[in-house]
């Protein structure tokens, strides 16, 4: 319940941000400082979900679960109250180092938790589960922030918004005040068990080579995503002539097909392995960029999304990987540790888009479509063709 509050107070509104931005810069901002304005955004976001990671898994090490997903709802709470009261712009470049605390602080601590719970031939099934229960927050939350968009326009409607996402978030810490935490041995044997000495560096040691060629493989898919992420509802709206509320549907037509390829994937992925899903993954990230060069009004937007969907067919598979991949005593430092590295680097993707973005939407979507196919030959080469599992059948 505390994924779906925290989730749809996020999802509410975060997804029509790059819009927000253009309308309250406009006359204020030059078109060419606007798009940078939103490249710096969309970058904040990666960045920061980078460098958060690796302090939420220590914190949680340290702290526990409870303690620790209280603290990064206050954080969070604070975004959002400083985004309502000055509505600049600016606010939502500083307010980012706040809202954004949740979701990227508490990721590393719920892999952990699957890890910890499960046994690893059902890790793909654990993490298709509790991405189906994430993707709850991000169907309900564009289409209810759609609709105020589109009834109450811009300034209110993202007021009214963001309103909602306090009231959710104090119920989210309602529910985590209750949560149940493990008992005090077994967070004593563990903390012990695990050397909280060991620096980052130390960690990123351990990744074996499969992690490393993963890790490689997965930067150039994400900055396929993040070329043209902050970019996709200033095409849908001033292109496309979408409403706020239409593009709310968009976004629902990419969740439901995603949620209708967790639990069988995850099913096929831990029964006949892994590998094979998570390029079939890479395949639909690639797509996705290359349907948008022809997606000019809402039915072709539409297919668009529903193949932005199916990208989500193999990131069970390809977290279980790296949680596979992982020491036991390290699984939630090296979950984050992965993240940090991958995140920091495909930052510059937001940038990237935005000057690809100036020069002409079709060359931003052309640009990430060959970064993706980069990747996914990556992938191909040195995770499934050069392994001994050469048929890519093993997890």
């Amino acid at each position: 319940m505390a994924l779906v509050l925290a989730g749809t107070s996020e999802k509410l509104w975060l997804g029509f941000a790059p819009k927000y931005i253009e309308v309250l810069a406009h006359g204020v901002l030059s078109a060419a400082q606007i798009i940078l304005v939103v490249g710096i955004f969309d970058a904040l976001q990666t960045f920061l979900g980078a460098i958060y990671a690796y302090p939420g898994a220590w914190l949680t090490d340290h702290w526990g679960q409870r303690k620790s997903l209280l603290v990064f709802s206050l954080i969070s709470i604070a975004g959002y109250i400083l985004v309502l009261l000055w509505q600049s712009w600016l606010a939502l470049l500083l307010g980012s180092f706040l809202f954004l605390a949740w979701s990227a602080l508490s990721l590393p601590a719920t892999f952990s938790v699957i890890a910890s719970s499960l046994q690893s031939h059902r890790h793909t099934m654990g993490v298709g589960v509790q991405s189906m229960i994430r993707r709850v927050p991000m169907l309900l939350g564009p289409l209810l922030g759609g609709w105020l968009l589109t009834r109450f326009g811009w300034t209110d409607g993202v007021r009214y918004a963001l309103i909602l996402c306090i009231v959710m978030s104090l119920l989210t810490l309602a529910f985590q005040w209750f949560m149940f935490e493990p008992d005090k041995k077994s967070a004593a044997q563990n903390k012990n068990s695990t050397n909280v000495s060991i620096s980052f560096f130390t960690v990123v040691k351990t990744f074996t080579p499969a992690l490393r060629e993963l890790l490689v493989s997965d930067i150039l898919i994400r900055f396929c995503e993040r070329i043209p992420h902050a970019f996709i509802i200033l095409w849908a709206m001033d292109s496309g002539g979408l409403t706020a509320q239409q593009f709310g549907y968009l976004v629902t037509f990419e969740m439901v097909t995603a949620m209708l390829c967790y639990i069988p994937v995850a099913h096929l992925a831990d029964k006949y392995g892994r590998r094979p899903f998570v390029l079939m993954t890479f395949v639909f990230f690639t797509l996705f960029p290359v349907t948008l060069l022809r997606a000019h009004d809402f039915k072709w937007l539409a297919l668009a999304f529903i193949v932005r969907g199916l990208k989500e067919f193999g990131e069970p598979a390809r977290k279980a990987l790296i949680i596979g991949e992982a020491a036991t005593e390290l699984r939630a430092r090296t979950y984050g540790a992965y993240y940090l590295i991958r995140d920091c680097t495909v930052t510059s993707g937001s940038f990237l888009g935005a000057w690809l973005w100036s020069v002409s939407p079709q060359a931003n979507f052309i640009g990430a479509a060959i970064c993706g196919a980069l990747g996914t030959v990556w992938f191909w080469w040195f995770i499934c063709r050069q392994r001994e599992d050469s048929a890519c059948a093993k997890p």
